[in-house]
């Protein structure tokens, strides 16, 4: 009996001690087995690896926005291009997260692209409407989205910051949408760049939470 008591308060013991590895195992589907086991060894690799990644998200989807808006050829293969870079994002934290949550991270992902494309399609063809419904579903999937990240690593991630980055990242985007619509190029280009830094600083965070989770 003693022995049973000791070994039951071992265990709340470690749970107190470890707590992160136990809501991550819940959030994620992974095994505390399996989280033991990972480890970020090159964080200066990592954070760049993660750069290129989020970057590609900002670049396709400009390509996109040009070339929507302008009707050209090529939208079936941008549009393409830019799925596979939400296929890739989930792929890259698939080692420390696992299958369900790396999947599910990038059907998350995608429906934000779906959204996007609904949405400069809706403004470019001045259905102000359907830009504010659209609008409302966008930020409900960036929210969807910061509680996921959230629940994977709840002390590095914190949830209002999660959702600042993400609702700053629609903000700019639609900007960034709108002036090229408008046809004003120099304002389009300024928002490209707003919408690149701003991805940029929440890719770093990321990153850097991760690193912290998986030292």
């Amino acid at each position: 009996m003693i022995r049973r008591v000791g070994y039951l308060v071992a265990i709340m013991i470690a749970m107190l001690l470890a707590p992160n590895s136990y809501a991550h195992a819940e959030a994620t589907g992974q095994s505390n087995e399996q989280i033991e086991k990972v480890r970020i060894t090159n964080p200066e690799k990592f954070r760049a690896d993660m750069r290129k990644l989020w970057e590609d998200h900002v670049v396709w989807t400009r390509l996109f926005i040009v070339s929507a808006v302008s009707d050209l050829p090529d939208k079936a293969a941008t549009t393409k291009r830019l799925l596979k870079n939400q296929v890739d994002i989930g792929n890259a934290v698939k080692p420390y997260y696992g299958t369900t949550a790396a999947n599910k991270l990038t059907q998350l992902l995608t429906d934000h692209i779906l959204i996007a494309a609904e949405l400069v399609m809706a403004a470019k063809e001045g259905r102000s409407a359907d830009v504010a419904e659209i609008s409302v579903r966008w930020t409900r999937n960036a929210n969807q989205i910061a509680a996921f990240l959230h629940r994977a690593n709840p002390d590095n991630w914190p949830l209002a910051d999660l959702r600042s980055m993400l609702r700053e990242h629609l903000a700019l985007t639609t900007n960034e949408a709108v002036t090229y619509i408008k046809g004003d190029w120099q304002g389009s280009v300024r928002a490209y760049d707003r919408v690149l830094n701003a991805m940029l600083e929440m890719s770093d965070t990321l990153a850097n939470g991760m690193i912290k989770q998986f030292p």
